[in-house]
């Protein structure tokens, strides 16, 4: 599908940058930075939480697959898919066209799938 028109960063939003995802994550508990195929990444204790593609302009971030369906609907200018993710609780987020706050949940919820129960719990209570 060939996009037109100018991405929402570029119509006065503050575009989402790697570096943008990462302090969202580091807000976190438990998330810290590595590298995964090569390329940046935030991970929760040994799992992979999010990663930079190589592409530089977008990212993988875990999710579940009943979110990831409403996801593509709701915003398939911000989310996508690639063959190779399909199969896997896994979406894509253009960074061009990504919001600060609806990728910020989307990390926690993420991050929630990760975490252990107890430090579930400690966040919550100093939320």
């Amino acid at each position: 599908m060939k996009r037109t028109g100018a991405s929402r960063a570029k119509r006065g939003r503050r575009p989402v940058t790697w570096q943008a995802v990462c302090r969202a994550a580091r807000a976190l508990p438990g998330v810290e930075e590595g590298t995964s195929y090569g390329t940046p990444s935030l991970h929760v204790g040994k799992k992979l939480l999010a990663r930079l593609r190589e592409d530089g302009d977008s990212i993988a971030v875990r999710t579940d697959m009943v979110s990831r369906e409403f996801l593509l609907r709701a915003d398939p200018g911000m989310y996508f898919l690639t063959d190779h993710y399909r199969e896997y609780p896994w979406i894509l987020v253009r960074l061009g066209d990504a919001r600060h706050e609806p990728l910020s949940e989307l990390l926690e919820a993420g991050w929630r799938q990760l975490a252990t129960k107890r430090v579930i719990a400690e966040y919550g209570r100093i939320r």
